[in-house]
């Protein structure tokens, strides 16, 4: 039987930090990306994607906000919405092109997917899941004296909005995308964490501003495809131990149990590594067999074990 693979992006695959993050830019850098993504189709796996939008939802959330005196704004939630649709072209448009240069005839769809989510989840009255752009401390400050936001320091320096982000509970329409993944589709699902909803008492499914943990979301999507990989393609090449420090040193491989150890200890900053480690151990807990970490440069080897850092069940 084939394999088959859940495969989630990092926005630097398609929206670079130092970029002004223009439409052409994001279809160029997507580009790039698909030209190693397509190791997975000649590699003969059954593929599904998901990816990040913390760049673009900033983007549509800054563009409401200064428009707000015109133009009704939007949810957030609508915002994910969006994104799925807006970056879901630019993936399926570009795959699809990567896929007729080689003359392989597969589909790429994409689907506008919900995910529910628990409406008290802490992180409502804490945000912490940063979007948008990168800001010195007084431009973050004006912003969120003129706009209301919430705002952090996400590296030194650097100050961006924070809004909610509660853990997924369940990735709704799997069968939908299992049963296209199984038939050699490939799927674009789950954009952005998925589209935050939660059950009323009434039985009702109803949207919540926030955006949900995209690599958990990742994870739990895995599960529901059946996946036996996982590759987290993020903008470091693997995982580091006392990640920028002198004491730094590469992981090439750790069991799920060493990953959760390391977890604890500190190794991996809240912001950055540590939902991604924390995603692929959640992964690896069901049947998923290994969670694979690296770059877009380093994909073909990650796949073949010589490049990254993979997790497997101890």
């Amino acid at each position: 039987m084939k394999k088959t693979a859940i495969i989630a992006l990092g926005g630097n695959a398609l929206s670079q930090k130092k970029e002004a993050g223009t439409m052409s830019e994001q279809f160029n850098n997507t580009r790039n990306s698909f030209q190693q993504i397509m190791e997975f189709v000649r590699e003969d796996y059954n593929i599904c994607l998901t990816h990040g939008n913390g760049p673009q939802v900033g983007d549509e959330l800054l563009r409401m906000d200064l428009t707000r005196d015109v133009v009704p704004p939007i949810p957030l939630g609508i915002c994910v919405a969006g994104t799925q649709g807006t970056i879901g072209y630019m993936i399926q448009q570009t795959f699809q092109n990567a896929l007729r240069e080689e003359n392989i005839d597969k589909e790429v769809v994409t689907m506008v997917t919900q995910v529910i989510v628990n409406k008290d989840d802490p992180s409502f009255q804490d945000p912490k899941k940063f979007v948008g752009k990168r800001y010195s401390f007084e431009e973050a400050e004006e912003l969120a004296r003129n706009m209301g936001w919430d705002i952090k320091e996400q590296e030194p320096g650097q100050w961006r909005r924070v809004v909610p982000s509660p853990d997924p509970e369940f990735v709704m329409h799997g069968h939908s995308i299992r049963m296209l993944v199984e038939s050699g589709t490939i799927v674009i699902a789950a954009g952005g964490g998925g589209i935050p909803v939660y059950n009323t008492h009434d039985n009702k499914l109803k949207g919540i501003d926030s955006v949900v943990d995209k690599d958990l979301s990742a994870a739990k999507l895995g599960r529901v495809i059946r996946a036996q990989e996982y590759y987290i393609i993020t903008d470091i090449d693997q995982v580091y131990k006392n990640f920028n420090t002198p004491e730094q040193s590469p992981i090439r491989q750790m069991t799920d149990r060493e990953a959760k150890k390391l977890q604890d200890d500190g190794h991996f900053q809240q912001g950055s590594m540590w939902p991604k480690i924390r995603s692929a151990i959640h992964f690896l807990k069901h049947h998923g067999e290994k969670a694979v970490i690296t770059n877009i440069a380093n994909i073909q080897k990650a796949i073949e074990g010589k490049a990254g850092t993979t997790i497997i069940k101890e």
